[in-house]
């Protein structure tokens, strides 16, 4: 695959004449103008340059940008589960600040300790001991560490296209060709295998079973023998891949068998995304240790955790993460808050409820637009791949580009993965109203992307 073609199938489609036509669209001479300064002083770099806007406010759905217009959001990198400056969130947060707005290492505090109560109270089994961190990518460090000390061993096996963050260690764990491209030399005991899929993948012709992709977890780590743990997300967030409980039961099996640790990533996807606070519990199944993050923070305060075995507890004499914001007061309180918040207004019987929806809105233009190949969702979580031919399942990346513009056109943003998978991904606060009218402007930008 050239530079060119990887660049217009992965992520967002940011560096072809589509997006320079968008600015077209903007029009407004200070908004250009604060582009351009952004232009001048960021770093460049792949999936985030350039930029689409300049924001101005957000709340509940929305970002506003400088000249007042209003985007629903169906991306908002995954933090945004209880909405934009959810109001319950933030008056916890205010009154922390006037408290205990930092704590150095070597103590605690009460928002700390409480929070790592409620994960554990949370998980299942002896998922009961915590290590916090101010981002998502730290928690993957972290887990990593711990897993060579509870298994003697440095090898891990990971998925080909998986993101675990942008650190050197979380990019040599992921599978993603944007982290790794020109960094040269990563951390060494990496196994990559592939995904578990069903509309396309090397293990795809069995009928739509995604169980050959876990017969081959099995088939590496018994070649490699000295595997210490599989780290996957249990569903992959950017283009909605769904494992079959068939896939997680054979993999859970495989595991233990081998003494292989389960890593879990669900920095993008729990906290009620899928209709369930944590993805695993769709499939009566538990992890040795889970990552989480983005969500977790309250779409305000960077937080993010590792939660593992009682039994792990292990590494005393070693720093794990020890970062200058390891027990961040506001970040706790954030958490703590974001979870209360879905507890109290049932969040999670409302997204089940949300799912229903989507899953007849879907099928109904997936049955109206042969541009749409496939459609897979959980929850809040759901992608619509586009093909230009539903047999050959050639990708549909101009189609996908020309829709991804015309619903920013019209207020609605979102994530275009793999070139053609549309990503949707709204707040759970999102109202049945709010809902269909994104469906509509959706539904207008594939009717002028399939003449």
């Amino acid at each position: 695959m050239s530079e060119k073609q990887h660049n217009r199938t992965e992520g967002d489609i940011n560096l072809t004449s589509a997006r320079s036509n968008w600015y077209a669209v903007i029009k407004d001479e200070d908004t250009l103008s604060l582009l351009a300064e952004d232009s001048e002083y960021f770093l460049h770099q792949a999936l985030s340059t350039p930029c689409l806007d300049v924001l101005a406010s957000c709340e509940g759905i929305y970002l506003t940008d400088i000249q007042c217009k209003k985007y629903m959001d169906f991306h908002g990198n995954n933090v945004h589960q209880v909405g934009y400056r959810n109001p319950y969130i933030i008056d916890r947060i205010k009154e922390q600040l006037d408290i205990l707005p930092f704590s150095p290492r070597r103590y605690t505090n009460v928002p700390a300790i409480e929070l790592a109560k409620k994960l554990s109270a949370l998980l299942p089994g002896d998922l009961k001991r915590v290590l916090f961190a101010p981002g998502g990518t730290s928690s993957i460090s972290m887990a990593l560490k711990l897993a060579r000390i509870v298994t003697g061993k440095h090898k891990i096996i990971s998925l080909w296209d998986s993101f675990h963050g942008a650190s050197l260690d979380a990019i040599s764990a992921g599978g993603e060709l944007d982290f790794r491209k020109d960094i040269g030399p990563l951390m060494p005991g990496v196994e990559r295998i592939p995904p578990p899929m069903t509309y396309r993948g090397p293990f795809n012709s069995a009928g739509g079973s995604d169980v050959a992709y876990a017969d081959y977890l099995e088939y590496v780590i018994e070649k490699e023998s000295d595997i210490g743990a599989f780290m996957i997300e249990t569903i992959r967030n950017t283009d909605v891949q769904i494992p079959s409980q068939a896939y997680w039961t054979r993999v859970r099996e495989i595991c233990n068998k081998h003494n292989v640790l389960l890593i879990l990533d669900e920095i993008p996807i729990a906290f009620g995304r899928t209709g369930k606070m944590f993805a695993f519990e769709h499939y009566n199944i538990e992890p040795d240790i889970i990552c989480l993050g983005k969500g977790l923070g309250g779409g305000v305060m960077p937080i993010a955790a590792i939660v593992a075995r009682e039994s792990y507890n292990v590494a005393g004499s070693v720093s794990l993460g020890h970062f200058t914001h390891e027990k961040s007061p506001l970040g706790c309180v954030a958490g703590l808050a974001m979870l209360e918040f879905i507890e109290d207004h049932k969040i999670l019987e409302k997204v089940l409820d949300d799912e229903q929806f989507m899953k007849f809105e879907t099928d109904r233009l997936k049955d109206k637009f042969p541009l749409i190949g496939d459609v897979r969702g959980i929850g809040l979580l759901w992608g619509i791949e586009l093909v230009r031919d539903r047999e050959t399942k050639e990708k549909a990346v101009r189609e996908a580009e020309i829709v991804m513009y015309e619903c920013l056109k019209n207020g609605l943003s979102f994530k275009v993965s793999q070139g053609n998978v549309l990503q949707l991904s709204p707040p759970l606060t999102i109202t049945r109203e709010e809902l269909t009218k994104a469906l509509q402007i959706l539904e207008t930008a594939l009717e002028t992307a399939s003449v």
